[in-house]
Formats: structure tokens, sequence, C-alpha cells
């Protein structure tokens, strides 16, 4: 909800933030060149883009191109430019400004990224100091790695079965290398999206399965990325590791 208003908040920057910077730099229309004119138009796609998704800064690039012209080229408010350098001017400022936008989009898409790897590694190395310290029982920790699994993978529920996983006919199961096996078939998960019902991850360790995470996933929610998966599987493993009485990580 928060992303959605942020990217709404931004499409409509990207219409009026040209238009108002546009409006505010007429007094300087006759002191600054029109390349001038066109960078600071660029400093508001640069904005509009940090602030949304990559198609308010392309938004926000158009509305440059189109007030640069009604307000600062001859004939003035009109969106027709008769000389050929203000053409060229804002035909370069439709480009950068693109580009800019793609490179912020991207950056943003990064720094996300970034946080949740960051995260993840912080989530998996709480649980695993809580395995270490042995302060809670199995029982506790299996509850907390339960938690853990609907953030991650951003389920709608989840619940833990003790023992190992059936042996005929097994729903979709999340592998240890974070793919997804549906009847004996790999499921394209980051294409397919999850499939319909219930899917098992196995809490192994040492080669035995001492329960199964039973995930039902969020209807028509994207899948977790393949590094959140990946968290998923060890969170399992560490499960694992409680219940079978190990209080130590297997070392190097």
């Amino acid at each position: 909800m928060r992303t959605s208003l942020r990217d709404a908040v931004a499409m409509s920057a990207a219409v009026l933030a040209p238009f108002l910077m546009g409006l505010a730099l007429l007094p300087l229309r006759t002191s600054l060149s029109h390349t001038n004119l066109a960078l600071l138009l660029v400093v508001v796609v640069v904005a509009v883009s940090a602030l949304g998704n990559r198609f308010a800064g392309a938004l926000a690039a158009l509305s440059a191109v189109a007030w640069f012209d009604f307000f600062h080229t001859e004939p003035y408010q009109s969106f027709h430019i008769q000389d050929r350098a203000d053409a060229e001017t804002a035909v370069l400022l439709l480009f950068v400004g693109l580009a800019v936008s793609q490179l912020s989009a991207r950056a943003r898409v990064l720094r996300r990224a970034a946080v949740s790897d960051a995260q993840h590694l912080e989530r998996l190395h709480a649980v695993s100091r809580l395995v270490r310290s042995g302060r809670c029982s199995a029982d506790e920790l299996v509850e907390r790695i339960r938690e853990d699994l609907i953030e991650v993978l951003d389920l709608r529920g989840c619940r833990f079965v003790r023992g190992s996983g059936p042996v005929d006919g097994p729903p979709p199961r999340l592998e240890p290398d974070g793919s997804l096996r549906v009847e004996g078939w790999i499921w394209d998960l980051d294409r397919q999206g999850w499939p319909d019902g219930e899917t098992e991850l196995w809490a192994v360790a040492h080669g035995r399965c001492h329960g199964v995470f039973v995930m039902t996933p969020v209807p028509g929610v994207a899948p977790a990325s393949p590094e959140a998966r990946l968290v998923a599987v060890d969170l399992a493993g560490l499960a694992a590791l409680a219940l079978s009485g190990q209080k130590d990580l297997a070392q190097p």
C-alpha cells in the first residue's frame, strides 16, 4: 500500500513538477540559455524518478519537454518550435530525461534489493544464534522460523507438521536450491508463480527430514526472489537442527 501511494504521488509529480519548474523559470528565460533551462528541467526528472518508478520518470521526461517547448521556445505559449537549435535541445532533453529516469529506477531496485538481502542475513544470524545458545526450546524455535517464513516468502499462512514428508503423490515442494518441484517436474516459479494449493518445505538435517513446513502462498502475488527462497531453505534447515538436538552448527 505504501509503495502504491508513493507511485501515485510520483505520477502526479511527473505531470505537475515540470510544469511548475517551467513556470518558475519564466523570469530567467532571457538571461539563461535554452540549454541551461533544459538542464534545470532534467533536475526535476531526476527527482521524480528517485521518488517513483520508471514510468513516472518517463512521464516526467515527456512533461519536461512539453513545458520547455511551451514556455521557453519561440513561439511562446505554443507547442511548436521554430528554431532548429531549440528543437535539438528539446530532443536531447527527452533522451537525457528518459535515460536518467531508467537509471534512477534501476538504482532504486538495487537499493531495495540490498536492504532486503541485509534483512535476510540478519534474520539468519538471529536464528543461528538461538540454535547455538539453546536459550529456547525446539518448539519455540520452530514457531519463530514459521513466522519468519511467512515474512520472507510473503505467505498467507504456514504451519509445521512433525515427521517426514509424504511418500506417494507429494504436493509441490521447495527444493534445497530454491527451485520448485511439482509431481516430479521442475516448476518455473519465477515465470509461473506459486502453484495452487499448499507447498511443502522440508526441514532436513544430516540427511533426515524432521518435519515439514506447509506453506500457503497468497493467490496472485509474485513469488519471492531466488535469494529469499534460499534463505527460507536455510531457515528450515536450522529448524531441523534444533529438532534433532544439534546445538552447534556444522563446522567447515
